[in-house]
Formats: C-alpha cells, sequence, structure tokens
C-alpha cells in the first residue's frame, strides 16, 4: 500500500521536498512507518524527539494501524510571535 508523507518546516527544509510515496506493507503501524523514514531520511534525526505525527490531519498515537492512502504528517514544533 502507498502512504502519502507531508514534510512541514524544518522536517521538510531538511528532507528537501515537501512530500513523497511510502510503499508499505498492508497493516502497517505507523510506528514501523517511522522506522522506515528514519532510515531513508538521516537528516532528519535531530528533529524526531520533537515532531508531531499526524494521520489524515489528526495527532496520531504511534501503534494505529495505517491504511492505504493516508496522509503521514511531520510537524515539527512551531516557534514565533
Amino acid at each position: 500500500m502507498i502512504v502519502n508523507v507531508l514534510y512541514f518546516a524544518e522536517a521538510r527544509d531538511r528532507a528537501g521536498r515537501a512530500s513523497e510515496p511510502l510503499e508499505v506493507p498492508d497493516g502497517l503501524k505507523l510506528e514501523d512507518a517511522l522506522a522506515l523514514l528514519r532510515r531513508r531520511h538521516p537528516e532528519l534525526e535531530p528533529l524526531w524527539a520533537h515532531l508531531a505525527i499526524a494521520v489524515d490531519g489528526v495527532l496520531a498515537p504511534r501503534g494505529a494501524v495505517l491504511r492505504d492512502g493516508a496522509e503521514l504528517a511531520l510537524l515539527p514544533p512551531v516557534s514565533g510571535g
């Protein structure tokens, strides 16, 4: 199945793209998809501890099961005033 990974702010800058498709096995858990992304994009390593992860627009627990066509968003903390 394919999930669409969306990168925002510093995650987008480090990954060098705003989005990408990620082919994963059916029934994959979010935590396993994130492990695949960590291997694919080691440049994101400094951000992982601070990223919020949303699936289809909702913050998701790491044990959530992904569905085909899901949007997985990596959301760095926002700062500013």
